[in-house]
């Protein structure tokens, strides 16, 4: 068989899979794809652009609706031409996402827990709801109703978090430490509280299992189909932040020294270094905004993952 025919049936049994939900995949397509190159596109090239991963015209209107819906997008029309551009909140909470899935770094761990109180007194439950849910993108775990907690989250985000929910004046957020002679068994009963660390290591040993067949596949392979590219660094990225936007990040002190989020990260990095180039020659190709044809990538794009080759460096 050969070897463009054998990938593009381990894309297909990689999508079948994951099998993303049609807003999700839209979501990680603007986040991944298109917020590099501002953030806008028409919607019939959108369309167009997602047909392979099969989401049908239908679907695709009906997904973008519904995000515009959840202020993640919002659309505005030059003639009979519907653009779908991210809105501020969405742009946010992309870049809260995108500091942990592309250019995390661990650093040393102050000991230091931080605990947000949500069961606000006066607050409608649905800001309540909405407020655990963006906390829980940042990797906040549950210690018990109405307080969330977290080791060393993004303290901006976490700020940012409590602005969008209207809740900056009402919140109350606290940073402690535990006593030094605290058994080390009671902090493991905090972390199995919050989190599920097992499910957790489940989902990250499944992505290297999905993607690591890929990788070999690819390596090496001259000149891949630019399609099929962007099919793999979507899934890719869609797979990881599956299982990346559950994870607390916790320091590597709490962890198992086996954990396979190391690995996880580490495969996305190569896969995603592989295919970026001709993933970007298709999505230049396909989108376009209402000036015309996608921008270039901005500096952003080129630091993910420790960096990225640009086009002038790859002529």
């Amino acid at each position: 068989m050969p070897a463009k025919s054998r990938l593009d049936d381990m894309v297909q049994a990689t999508l079948e899979q994951l099998r993303p939900k049609a807003k999700s995949l839209i979501v990680t397509v603007y986040g991944d794809a298109i917020l590099p190159h501002g953030g806008s596109s028409w919607l019939g090239s959108l369309i167009r652009l997602v047909e392979p991963f099969g989401l049908n015209e239908r679907i695709v209107r009906t997904s973008v609706f519904r995000l515009s819906k959840e202020d993640w997008l919002t659309s505005s029309h030059v003639g009979r031409r519907s653009y779908y551009s991210l809105t501020d909140t969405g742009r946010r909470r992309f870049e809260a996402a995108h500091r942990r899935i592309y250019s995390y770094a661990r650093r040393p761990w102050d000991k230091q827990w931080t605990m947000v109180f949500t069961n606000l007194s006066g607050t409608e439950g649905e800001r309540r709801e909405a407020l655990r849910r963006d906390l829980g993108w940042l990797g906040f775990g549950q210690l018990s109703p109405g307080v969330m907690l977290h080791p060393d989250p993004d303290q901006a985000a976490v700020r940012q978090a409590l602005i969008d929910a209207e809740a900056g004046d009402q919140a109350v957020v606290m940073r402690a430490s535990a006593e030094a002679w605290v058994a080390p068994e009671a902090l493991r009963d905090v972390i199995r509280t919050c989190w599920d660390q097992d499910r957790l290591a489940q989902d990250y040993l499944g992505f290297l299992d999905i993607f690591r067949p890929l990788w070999r596949a690819l390596d090496g392979l001259v000149d891949p189909d630019p399609e099929t590219c962007f099919m793999v660094r979507s899934l890719l990225i869609h797979g990881y932040r599956r299982a990346l936007l559950r994870d607390p990040m916790l320091p590597d002190e709490l962890l198992a020294s086996d954990w396979p989020g190391a690995a996880a990260r580490l495969l996305c990095r190569n896969l995603y270094r592989l295919v970026q180039a001709p993933a970007e020659r298709h999505l230049m190709s396909v989108l376009e905004t209402a000036e015309g044809p996608l921008p270039e990538a901005n500096a952003a794009f080129f630091a993910r993952f420790g960096g990225l080759t640009q086009p002038d460096a790859a002529a």
